[in-house]
């Protein structure tokens, strides 16, 4: 099979550099590149560290980002790097939700137990007026 020729669209296969770029999962084709070379991508449960490893359409990719890692399923190989709404038709989106919060969990950080931390500017007065001596406060 000759190079230009094309490929069923089950065999089509794609660098894995390339398609984080054109899937819009990386910001350029370097940062793909760098993020597969430091074990931050897997296919199919395994760790890649070559940018020039191929996906091929039904391969789950995870990608660890900044805060959380993304699970998501090969549809397609990209064309380019077209807008959103283009690069979304690349992948299905498998991440789990987040773990839901507690109600009181979201709250309990914006609040403090009574006494703890520093005294108020009146309980400051309070504690000077039972700490003053007897007679200094006769002026």
């Amino acid at each position: 099979m000759a190079r230009n020729e094309e490929q069923p669209a089950g065999q089509a296969r794609q660098r894995i550099d390339k398609w984080l770029f054109f899937a819009r999962l990386r910001k350029s084709r370097s940062l793909a590149a760098k993020s597969v070379e430091s074990g931050d991508v897997s296919v199919n449960g395994v760790n890649i560290r070559q940018p020039s490893h191929a996906v091929r359409p039904g391969d789950v990719v995870v990608i660890s980002l900044d805060r959380h890692d993304m699970v998501v399923k090969v549809l397609q190989p990209g064309e380019r790097r077209g807008p959103y709404e283009e690069a979304r038709l690349l992948y299905s989106d498998m991440t789990p939700p987040p773990p839901p919060r507690e109600e009181r969990n979201l709250f309990a950080q914006a609040t403090r137990e009574r006494g703890a931390g520093r005294p108020t500017k009146r309980e400051r007065r309070e504690t000077d007026r039972l700490q003053a001596f007897p007679g200094e406060d006769d002026d």
